[in-house]
């Protein structure tokens, strides 16, 4: 309990110490720059906090990743620490798809809109629409995306069903997908509970899946696809 009282006590004093770069960067006008600035920014604030937690991680097939373009990294969710974890170890500037939920948060939801995160209501049909158009455009600019189409945390680490809607971010953009998955996280933090505890997470990075006009027209198939090589990787 004494981890997880300093661990939260540090995520705001931390944040608090980053006001004055929070500011700097609202003044940085070009967006490439901006967004350079908050994800060197985040991996500083996110790495020193996964060490406080107890955080060790191991990173498997990062010469899977193109570095030469954009792509959907679409990842299984079992932790509230899967974004620092993927902040922190996959490489390059990149945004989530983040829960509406996210914006309630302040300052935080700031940082996250200067990495070009995306805020979805699941609840909300036509905000979901607006949201991939917003993704969609952020793929094509150059910059990356993460996505959780489970939706929400697995309470015991096995996969969910995976909701196919999130996928038409790489179909309409035509940016490749790259599976990741997570190990090991939830012991970091069990949903439904606040205590923080040490535990090894590994991740593995698959191979890149290149989009086709078929994908694009069958996105049940690719979610399925995509979810038996997340799954496989389970450790």
């Amino acid at each position: 309990m004494v981890r997880t009282i300093y661990w939260f006590i540090c995520f705001w004093v931390k944040l608090i110490i980053l006001i004055p770069s929070y500011f700097k960067a609202k003044k940085i006008e070009d967006l490439e720059e901006k967004s350079k600035f908050a994800d060197k920014k985040a991996r500083s604030y996110m790495g020193s906090l996964l060490k406080i937690a107890g955080c060790e991680t191991v990173v498997i097939g990062l010469e899977n990743i193109p570095m030469d373009r954009a792509v959907l990294f679409v990842s299984n969710h079992q932790s509230n620490f899967d974004i620092p974890l993927l902040i922190t170890q996959l490489p390059g500037k990149k945004g989530f798809i983040a829960k509406i939920e996210t914006l309630k948060l302040p300052f935080v939801r700031d940082w996250m809109k200067f990495m070009h995160c995306v805020f979805m209501d699941r609840d909300d049909i036509r905000q979901q629409v607006k949201g991939i158009t917003e993704g969609v455009k952020t793929l094509k600019s150059g910059h990356s995306m993460v996505l959780f189409p489970e939706g929400t945390r697995s309470p015991n680490g096995k996969l969910q069903n995976f909701k196919p809607g999130g996928l038409k971010l790489a179909t309409k953009s035509g940016a490749a997908i790259v599976p990741v998955t997570i190990n090991n996280s939830m012991n970091l933090m069990k949903k439904g509970s606040f205590k923080i505890t040490p535990a090894k997470v590994t991740i593995v990075i698959s191979e890149p899946i290149e989009m086709t006009a078929e994908m694009n027209k069958d996105t049940i198939k690719l979610t399925e696809e995509i979810k038996a090589v997340i799954e496989r990787a389970l450790m």
